[in-house]
């Protein structure tokens, strides 16, 4: 008798990155696609200098739609791409440096898109901190609370 595993969840994932974060995000969108992921690739796709701003846009706008479950941004440090991700309503976009964060960051705070640093991070670990970020349920309980203080349609009535 043969036992199968269980189905592994798998997810439409927008991503996006400028010019510094390019390769990286190939690589990732790569793995992503073979573990079985839908990505959508907002760009940019060449070393050409762009404005991270653009494409944290379009990738938290497929998030914050519900088009996308989650998003993925790399940029140079991963600073800049997460500050214009946050702009948006209903994204809660997490810089992360490891696994332990990418963990934390979805356990704790119900965070739906990850930014990583190109020139920060290697593409091993971005590729295992996108995996936990991907597969760590959001715990609610005690954290619960304090998500719905960052997204007002998540606020509870008093």
């Amino acid at each position: 008798m043969t036992q199968s595993s269980p189905p592994r969840a798998t997810f439409m994932v927008a991503m996006g990155s400028d010019h510094a974060g390019v390769e990286l995000k190939a690589a990732l969108k790569k793995a992503l696609e073979g573990a079985g992921h839908t990505v959508e690739d907002f760009g940019t796709h060449g070393p050409e200098s762009v404005d991270y701003p653009d494409f944290a846009n379009k990738v938290a706008q497929s998030v914050a739609s519900g088009h996308a479950q989650f998003g993925v941004l790399v940029c140079g440090t991963g600073i800049g791409i997460s500050i214009a991700a946050n702009r948006h309503p209903k994204i809660r976009c997490a810089l992360v440096h490891d696994v332990t964060g990418a963990r934390l960051t979805r356990q704790h705070n119900d965070a739906n898109v990850i930014a990583l640093g190109a020139r920060m991070i290697g593409a091993e670990v971005a590729l295992d901190a996108v995996r936990a970020f991907l597969t760590t349920p959001y715990e609610g309980g005690r954290h619960e609370r304090r998500v719905a203080k960052l997204t007002p349609e998540r606020t509870p009535s008093a």
